[in-house]
């Protein structure tokens, strides 16, 4: 393969390694809320996932467009050989860390109680909301060290300190949930709510989880980044004449860019907070009980966003990664190759999107059950079906706004952002006060968010890039496989339950044969020419594979 051929693709390929890793961490995250879920109950996941919500509109604010922030940043400096610049760009958005992730903890601190009992009328989720307190400061500095090394164009960093993190957060939730859950119950019989206590308390140990996770991903980066570090000092010595910014006008630049990617990324996921203050305040006002109210949305946030994130997080790692690959291009001029990328980056995340919503709307009792032994043919069940076509929208959507970011368009997302985030709250508003449709209208405006969210994004690309979508080989192709693979499994399924009769085996095995007819169909239907599955990981194994059942010739 060329450099140049390189070059175009390595952020597929490291980007692969994050998605990879995200989906490792997705896949751990999904174990661990199976007894998690089955510990705090419906009431508690509500009070758990309030208490996130809350966390991460503060998280956001703070510190979560750092990352993408100084990943930018660097790589742009690195592409231009100035490397004593880049080590001043870190110890700035060090210090930016440090300052705002405190401001945030300080606002979560004295703020919880308004938050959670004014806003969100859901009080019992002030205790999980007092443990994530600290754990705003340690995710900040975290974020930048992460896209300090995500701008060198290493994902390998960030990918271990995912996978590490999610599993020290695993173990301590569960083990902690457990143990607070019995605790709250002895509370709640003293103080004569023993449910609401249970639950509230189970959700504060589920949440000491997230902050032995974050710290020991920061350990871990940190220990990479003194490793490095040394190289790296020798390397910035040899730089003759090269310029380095003050400090000043690093805090400048990185005010500046942060504050787009802030925006458009607050706007982007405060519709969660915004649409659960809204749905509640509804159902409270058309005279639901808060329990039923916080059951309701327990099942929405703990078992079907649970689900749907895992392919969702694929393509956030693929933004991840081809914000600095395209910057490097970008900033020189290269607009063939932006558009390139592009190309094969929606290509890509489409491949995977597609199956993955068809899969989940065809098999949601049975995934249900899989994973959470129960609730097959209830609620649940009914929300997975009405609510799959959201991960087309928000794996796209997702992608697309790193894309824009990506050719420094910072903007654009943000307002694509708020015209996506009135429709949204319209339409729920609307839905719930003119049909009366409870978590269904929540499940419906939020896949209306992220379609508005693909085709406002789709123009702005078109716009400043001159990239013209091809559509057939990335959305037709792609769902007309999807389609023959989800009657296959869904007849599959149905045979082997009336042969077998065991939930577990059928749906294991009806998932793994769907993937395999999927990708068949997707050859037959020429869906990816050879040399698009090289760019693949694993590409050259998938042609030998694909050339030896005579798929490709």
């Amino acid at each position: 393969m060329s450099n140049k051929k390189k070059k175009n693709t390595g952020f597929l390929v490291e980007g692969t390694i994050l998605a990879a890793a995200s989906l490792i961490s997705r896949v751990i995250g999904l174990l661990y809320r199976i007894p998690l879920t089955n510990i705090l109950g419906d009431l508690g996941m509500d009070y758990y996932s309030t208490a996130f919500d809350i966390y991460n509109i503060l998280l956001i604010i703070s510190s979560y467009s750092l990352p993408l922030a100084v990943s930018k940043l660097v790589s742009a400096d690195i592409s231009k050989g100035r490397r004593k610049n880049v080590y001043r760009v870190l110890k700035c958005a060090l210090i930016f860390a440090s300052v705002s992730g405190t401001i945030a903890a300080l606002i979560l601190f004295f703020g919880g109680d308004f938050f959670t009992a004014k806003l969100l009328k859901t009080p019992y989720s002030i205790f999980a909301v007092q443990v994530l307190v600290p754990i705003l400061i340690v995710v900040a500095v975290l974020g930048v060290l992460r896209g300090f090394f995500q701008g060198l164009g290493s994902m390998m960093p960030s990918a271990v300190s995912q996978v590490l993190e999610q599993i020290a957060n695993a173990i301590v939730s569960v083990w902690a949930a457990y143990s607070l859950y019995a605790y709250g119950s002895k509370v709640g019989a003293i103080l004569g709510s023993r449910q609401n206590y249970a639950a509230a308390y189970g959700a504060a140990g589920g949440t000491l989880g997230t902050g032995a996770g974050a710290v020991v991903a920061l350990l871990f980066s940190a220990f990479i980044l003194f490793a490095y570090l040394k190289v790296y000092k020798r390397q910035a010595k040899r730089e003759q004449r090269v310029k380095v910014d003050s400090y000043s006008r690093i805090f400048k630049l990185l005010v500046i860019t942060i504050v787009p990617v802030l925006l458009s990324t607050t706007i982007y996921n405060c519709n969660g907070l915004i649409d659960r203050g809204i749905f509640k305040n509804i159902a409270h006002y058309q005279g639901y009980s808060a329990d039923q109210i916080s059951e309701w949305y327990g099942i929405y946030s703990g078992k079907y966003k649970t689900l749907i994130n895992v392919p969702i997080s694929i393509a956030s790692a693929l933004a991840a990664s081809s914000v600095p690959a395209l910057t490097a291009v970008y900033v020189h001029g290269k607009i063939e190759d932006v558009r390139k990328q592009i190309n094969t980056a929606i290509r890509f995340i489409m491949v995977i999107a597609f199956p993955c919503a068809v899969g989940i709307g065809v098999l949601a009792a049975p995934i249900l059950q899989l994973v959470h032994f129960s609730d097959a043919t209830g609620i649940a069940a009914q929300i997975m079906r009405l609510g799959a076509v959201s991960i087309l929208f928000f794996s796209l959507s997702t992608l697309s706004n790193g894309l824009l970011q990506g050719i420094n368009r910072m903007k654009e997302p943000v307002k694509n952002a708020a015209i996506a985030l009135v429709v949204d709250v319209i339409v729920l508003a609307g839905l719930m006060l003119a049909f009366d449709m409870g978590i269904y209208a929540e499940v419906i405006a939020n896949a209306v968010f992220g379609l508005v969210m693909c085709i406002l994004n789709a123009r702005s690309i078109r716009k400043y890039s001159g990239f013209r979508q091809e559509i057939k080989k990335t959305f037709l192709v792609p769902a007309i496989a999807s389609a023959g693979m989800g009657v296959a499994v869904w007849g599959l399924y149905e045979l082997l339950m009336y042969v077998i009769r065991y939930n577990t085996v059928a749906s294991l095995v009806s998932i793994c044969v769907g993937a395999v007819i999927y990708g068949v169909l997707l050859l037959l239907l020429k869906g990816l020419n050879e040399q698009e599955i090289l760019n693949f990981p694993k590409g050259a194994f998938l042609v030998r594979l694909a050339k030896k059942t005579h798929l490709l010739k």
